[in-house]
């Protein structure tokens, strides 16, 4: 096989979860351009609808699936539209997640009587929000002979992001998830189905821009923090995760399952001295 066909993914069916977000946007246009068509899966019916006709008229394809992760019947209407549209689904990101104000806690804040509800809140959407996808659509991916799937970790899961304590727990949560399961999979299906993670650093999306930036484009305090602990000295741009994605997607990683592909500048790699 031609190396660059290897990242090619003509001829594939992939749906993103969250792909009506800032990352998933970037994801949605990388995995079209590279050949397959593209489920725009998200809550926001109006933005899914655009990046799809956005696809069709540079001549991709792609079909906007209007669903919550966290509702099971929602992600099997989705699945059925997606089978009726393209006849089979190969791949699948799980880019579906973020941080909420119920589960920030703030430094003035009580440790001691913290919001679990909350902290629970943004848990479920992180976890469960990448579990029940792969459960739904699972069964479609393991009818093929090579079928991938890509959570998406963070930086907070592996360092002790302060504030953000119910996304660090949901992002550790999903790289315990990503290694059993892929293991699970290897064992069961060999090397049919793999399922990895991209582990990006610090980028501004709708989430986090007002924790990071001022209404001028400056850095917050927070910002300027995570830019002093990157070594490339900025925030990453979201297309500079598309190599990594279409790399765990494509048959360039038929022998990778269970990783965790880091993007980040350097951050994590970092000790601030």
């Amino acid at each position: 096989m031609n190396i660059l066909d290897m990242y090619s993914l003509k001829g594939r069916v992939i749906i993103v979860t969250g792909g009506t977000g800032i990352l998933g946007g970037a994801f949605v246009k990388s995995i079209a351009a590279a050949g397959a068509a593209v489920g725009i899966l998200g809550r926001n019916e109006n933005i899914a609808n655009e990046r799809a006709e956005a696809i069709l008229a540079a001549g991709g394809r792609a079909i906007a699936l209007v669903a919550n992760v966290l509702d099971e019947n929602e992600l099997q209407l989705a699945k059925e539209k997606m089978l009726m549209h393209f006849g089979k689904i190969d791949g699948l990101v799980n880019a579906a997640g973020g941080n909420m104000p119920e589960g920030v806690v703030q430094p003035e804040a009580d440790i001691f009587n913290m919001n679990i509800s909350g902290l629970k809140k943004v848990m479920d959407l992180n976890l469960w929000g990448t579990v029940l996808p792969t459960q739904v659509f699972g069964d479609e991916l393991a009818k093929n002979d090579s079928a991938s799937i890509v959570n998406i970790s963070s930086m907070n899961s592996k360092r002790a992001v302060t504030k953000v304590l119910g996304y660090n727990m949901g992002k550790a949560a999903v790289d315990c998830y990503n290694q059993w399961f892929a293991v699970e999979l290897g064992n069961r299906y060999g090397d049919k189905i793999r399922m990895n993670a991209l582990t990006p650093g610090f980028f501004l999306t709708d989430q986090n821009r007002k924790l990071l930036t001022n209404e001028d484009g400056s850095f917050t305090a927070r910002g300027q923090a995570v830019i002093n602990n990157t070594p490339f000295k900025r925030f990453g741009d979201p297309e500079e995760l598309t190599g990594a994605l279409l790399f765990l997607l494509s048959d360039a990683s038929l022998f990778v399952t269970g990783s965790q592909l880091v993007v980040d500048g350097g951050f994590s790699i970092f000790s601030g001295v």
